[in-house]
């Protein structure tokens, strides 16, 4: 029928609008790709910081871990498909989409218009024949009316007395020429009818002709979305990546290699009856050398003090096997002050940084810190002593009425230190912790674990991060 091809032609003008819906369609599944990446680095980096810092030892520790490295790897296989995605699947549909369509000064596309030209070409000459058609039908069938009007007033004269012959003969003789009328449109229609059906075949070719290159242009449409989609989909499926399978065999393999009773065995030498013990032995007394001071006796004039717990950074830090040594501090180390100093007056403890912060939301998850201190020395006055355990596990902080203000500086320790009392810290070397005041002249700093800790260390147990 004439302006039915208006559907083929509106095709070529959604095969543009579809290349930009599938452009569209692969952006948005590359930028899903690139947020799970994300996550997955995020998740495994936070995690990975609980699971260490934690309670877990050994090779269940190591297992733990091996989903945070899987997590990382999947991470960086999903980049690779959004990158894929982007770079060559979008790309690839942009670049044909540019060449299959070529866009007009007066707008539209230079395809919609040849084959809207040439549906139109092949259909001027039937449509012509067509029109024609409608008009000698239209003839014909007001003519018919006409003879049947005539001849309807000619029998209803007859039966009239009041018309005279003359009128009765006017009557007749237009039934006569409505007949006649009747007969000429008829032979019009019948003719134009004919001429019509002749053209049919030929205009039937032309718009099949048309029509064909326009299903031409439609299937390599077709054909390069179906290309482009089994690209799009091998670059999304993983399972049959070499090295999306070889992730979860190392992860299985790193899973079953975790053994209860190696973990076990490592506890009992390292933090049970197996590890080396340093029974008291007789010592000779040196005013210099093997002093060692109390926090009350640290407030007065002294000549030397001895610190314990010292271990050297390095390998040993990573031998878990190896225990504090003693070592001797000259007397230079530690100043003599004035009896009256109290190293505790006129301190503040400043409002949380933003570390603190991360090591709070770290505390929501872990329980405790792998290299959690458990006071060596014993009283039987802890009942009354202000830096208890649940002091030492941050649930309360015992320089709250500390009032001057410090600058808080992240320093990392160079040696293990062992507190020898209460309100003294312990650590090992590499961890890392915050100094909330400088050192004082008795060579001593105010600082903070990670866990929430306060108290107090020897300065040169330490050096500043950078």
């Amino acid at each position: 029928q004439v302006g039915n091809y208006k559907r083929t032609v509106k095709r070529i003008d959604d095969g543009h609008r579809l290349c930009n819906d599938l452009m569209n369609c692969i952006h948005e599944r590359a930028r899903i790709e690139k947020v799970y990446a994300q996550q997955l680095t995020e998740w495994a980096k936070r995690w990975k910081q609980l699971v260490e810092k934690g309670p877990q030892y050994g090779t269940v520790e190591r297992a733990w871990c091996a989903f945070m490295s899987e997590a990382e790897k999947v991470s960086e296989l999903h980049l690779e498909v959004k990158s894929s995605l982007m770079n060559e699947d979008f790309e690839k549909i942009k670049n044909w989409q540019k060449e299959a369509f070529h866009k007009q000064m007066m707008g539209g596309f230079k395809e919609t218009k040849e084959a809207e030209d040439g549906f139109r070409k092949a259909q001027k000459p039937w449509a012509k024949k067509l029109k024609e058609v409608e008009a000698a039908k239209k003839a014909y069938h007001a003519a018919c009316k006409e003879e049947k009007l005539a001849i309807s007033r000619e029998t209803n004269s007859k039966a009239d007395p009041a018309l005279n012959p003359e009128q009765l003969k006017k009557l007749q003789d237009k039934v006569e020429r409505s007949k006649q009328d009747v007969l000429k449109t008829k032979e019009k229609y019948e003719k134009s009818l004919k001429e019509l059906d002749n053209a049919t075949p030929q205009y039937m070719e032309n718009m099949e002709q048309v029509f064909e290159q326009c299903q031409q242009f439609e299937e390599k449409r077709l054909r390069f979305f179906r290309e482009v989609l089994l690209e799009v989909q091998k670059h999304l499926d993983l399972s049959n990546a070499a090295s999306y399978k070889n992730i979860y065999r190392e992860l299985e393999q790193n899973i079953k290699t975790a053994d209860a009773v190696e973990d076990l065995r490592w506890f009992r030498a390292n933090q049970g009856p197996g590890m080396s013990m340093n029974w008291p032995q007789f010592e000779e007394w040196s005013a210099d050398l093997n002093r060692t001071l109390s926090r009350r006796e640290k407030k007065k004039a002294s000549d030397g003090v001895t610190l314990t717990g010292i271990n050297q950074t390095g390998d040993q830090v990573s031998q878990p096997n190896k225990h504090s040594s003693s070592l001797s501090v000259p007397s230079n180390t530690v100043q003599s002050v004035q009896s009256s100093y109290n190293p505790f007056e006129d301190e503040e403890d400043t409002g949380s940084t933003v570390s603190e912060k991360e090591d709070n939301k770290i505390k929501n998850v872990s329980s405790y810190e792998k290299n959690q201190s458990y006071p060596t020395d014993w009283s039987d006055e802890e009942s009354n002593n202000p830096f208890s355990s649940t002091d030492a596990n941050g649930d309360t902080n015992p320089f709250d009425e500390d009032t001057s203000p410090a600058m808080e500086v992240r320093v990392r320790a160079l040696y293990d230190y062992e507190g020898q009392e209460q309100d003294e810290l312990s650590f090992k070397a590499g961890d890392e912790l915050t100094k909330m005041e400088n050192e004082d002249e008795q060579g001593w700093c105010k600082g903070r674990l990670d866990n929430g800790q306060v108290g107090l260390y020897p300065a040169n147990y330490v050096e500043p991060i950078q």
